[in-house]
């Protein structure tokens, strides 16, 4: 299977006269699941934002196998966002949700599934949090996309839905590549290939977990 490259160069942002990213690098392959980690407004999502071109930078270079992508309507083939925001209409019935989204082939697939079995009948605003998320992120890990941007997708997912969303990316990077980023880091780090620690504007990319530790991510004695 070819694979497909998301690369991500020179990133600047700044705001108020500070620099929140400096000239960050990042390089995603189908078959990556790459865990951005970092402090509380250290730049993930504002990351993850101009990657897909819903947030300005003051400088940036985005590009998918080669081909430079100048504008967020080049992308919308390539690559899928998951904000921290709900994105489907509440008067949508889970239904509407899923065929909107989903290819008539891979919908029977897609629906096998107890928890999306569960919510097939019901309305959007009917939902729970939790319920809502879930059946976001997997409409965003199985729609044709070739990289995937997950914004804090554990919030508000109950334990078995963790476990099943973990299980759902690993299967879907098979295909694509996949960036994630959440304050529930043991989840990012156990489900990652790679990692990278975003501190003081800069991207740091790892080699290894226990380099969380050296450079003040995590707490001696964590692993």
């Amino acid at each position: 299977m070819k694979k497909h490259v998301l690369e991500v160069d020179s990133v600047q942002k700044n705001f108020d006269n500070k620099s929140i990213l400096s000239d960050v690098y990042l390089k995603c392959e189908t078959g990556d699941v790459i865990g951005l980690l970092g402090r509380n407004g250290s730049g993930k999502s504002t990351l993850l934002k101009i990657i897909f071109g819903t947030e300005n930078a003051d400088f940036k270079f985005v590009g998918v196998d080669g081909v430079v992508k100048s504008k967020t309507s080049d992308l919308f083939k390539e690559v899928s966002y998951l904000s921290q925001d709900n994105f489907i209409p509440n008067h949508f019935t889970v239904a509407k949700a899923i065929s909107l989204t989903i290819g008539e082939s891979e919908r029977d697939e897609f629906s096998n599934d107890e928890i999306i079995q569960s919510l097939i009948g019901k309305r959007i605003s009917h939902l729970s949090g939790g319920e809502l998320r879930y059946l976001e992120i997997k409409l965003i890990l199985c729609n044709a996309s070739l990289f995937v941007l997950l914004d804090e997708p554990y919030n508000g997912l109950s334990p078995l839905m963790i476990e099943k969303v973990n299980e759902l990316i690993k299967e879907n990077s098979k295909q694509k590549g996949i960036i994630i980023t959440d304050h529930n880091y043991e989840n990012v780090i156990a489900i990652s290939t790679k990692l990278i620690l975003i501190k003081e504007g800069n991207a740091h990319h790892l080699t290894n977990k226990n380099e969380l530790i050296e450079k003040g991510y995590l707490r001696t004695g964590t692993f």
